[in-house]
């Protein structure tokens, strides 16, 4: 008996660390055919990262980064058919809300082969969101239906979405949990930064709303030279671009440097005294890790992480950002909101036929 096909379809560096857990769990049991688009095509997608992972190359690169939304989109769709057409995989495997996740969502659609979203159900329930354009449509044609926490089912559900609707945690919290210990011993990072714990914040700025938009990146930088503390701003290509296109000014206690690898990422999170971001999975890890987060946007698809009182919403705006960094200090309980950290080996399961 052959084994079952799945194409995996993936093309931002969060995709990969999410599809890591799942590629484990998938093992000798399925075929996996993994296809990186390119959405990402310099930010820290070099080998190591995949080395880091435990991920092999992807079986294909479509370089397909680039470009505004629709021809990205567009590239990336022609590209997939393609791809589908050859390999006909059974399942069609995307993950959250990027250009490739809808890319890879409508391939499927189209080519009729049954699609299954790892991080579905979320809703920020702000539609000038390209991302939760992305996440809607491909919620809407997908078989297979993974979510990460109660809110995402009951968001499905009020949008008539009940079949195929299973409720597995977040493959971030198998990822985070298979890392850490790895992160712990090998990265060097706070040496080479000169960083005690609790003595530093994060700063990550990254969606397209805030480095596209010169005002929100000038109060964004305004707001973290006020902080009264060393703040760490690895930053984003586009993000720099945007900083040093604009002639903004970045004061003095803003350290910014490159981009840095993922056991980096995890070790600076893990020891940052406050995570301030814009990034939906820098929420979450906050949370499991127990670190506070401002988060630099006027809504979230994470609500639970702000229900428990561990993230604020500040949006940009400099007077909440500092009130928040001084007098918010979250000493709650943080409950297992994102399963039990093994997402992965339920989404096995399922792809496999055995129903939960």
């Amino acid at each position: 008996m052959s084994l079952k096909t799945i194409c995996t379809v993936m093309g931002a560096r969060p995709q990969f660390i999410k599809a890591a857990p799942v590629s484990r769990a998938l093992g000798t049991s399925f075929r996996e055919i993994l296809v990186h688009t390119g959405q990402h095509y310099d930010y820290g997608m070099s080998d190591v990262f995949f080395q880091e992972m435990e991920m092999r190359p992807p079986d294909f690169n479509l370089g397909a980064g680039g470009g505004t939304h629709g021809e990205q989109t567009g590239r990336m769709l022609v590209e997939i058919e393609k791809i589908l057409d050859s390999v006909k995989p059974d399942y069609v495997l995307v993950y959250g809300d990027t250009n490739s996740t809808l890319a890879g969502a409508l391939a499927a659609a189209k080519a009729q082969i049954p699609l299954a979203h790892v991080e579905a159900g979320l809703r920020s329930y702000n539609r000038a969101m390209p991302e939760e354009i992305n996440r809607v449509l491909t919620d809407h044609v997908s078989s297979l239906l993974f979510c990460p926490t109660d809110a995402a089912v009951e968001n499905l559900s009020k949008e008539g979405i009940t079949k195929g609707v299973h409720r597995v945690g977040d493959v971030m919290y198998d990822a985070l949990l298979y890392n850490l210990a790895s992160a712990r011993k090998r990265s060097t990072i706070l040496d080479s930064l000169g960083l005690e714990k609790g003595s530093y914040a994060l700063a990550t700025v990254h969606r397209a709303a805030n480095t596209d938009d010169p005002a929100r990146m000038t109060a964004i930088l305004n707001a973290l030279g006020l902080l009264p503390t060393r703040v760490i701003f690895p930053a984003h290509p586009r993000t720099r671009k945007m900083i040093r296109e604009a002639g903004l000014s970045v004061s003095s206690n803003v350290v910014m440097v490159e981009p840095v690898g993922h056991f980096d990422v995890l070790i600076l999170q893990e020891n940052a005294n406050c995570i301030l971001t814009d990034s939906g999975g820098m929420q979450k890890e906050a949370y499991l890790l127990g670190v506070r987060c401002i988060t630099l946007r006027e809504e979230t698809e994470w609500v639970e992480t702000v229900e428990a009182d561990w993230n604020k919403l500040t949006g940009v705006d400099g007077n909440a950002i500092r009130s928040a960094f001084d007098g918010w200090h979250p000493a709650g309980e943080r409950p297992a909101l994102y399963g039990d950290g093994q997402a992965a080996e339920k989404i096995f399961q399922i792809l496999s036929g055995n129903v939960l």
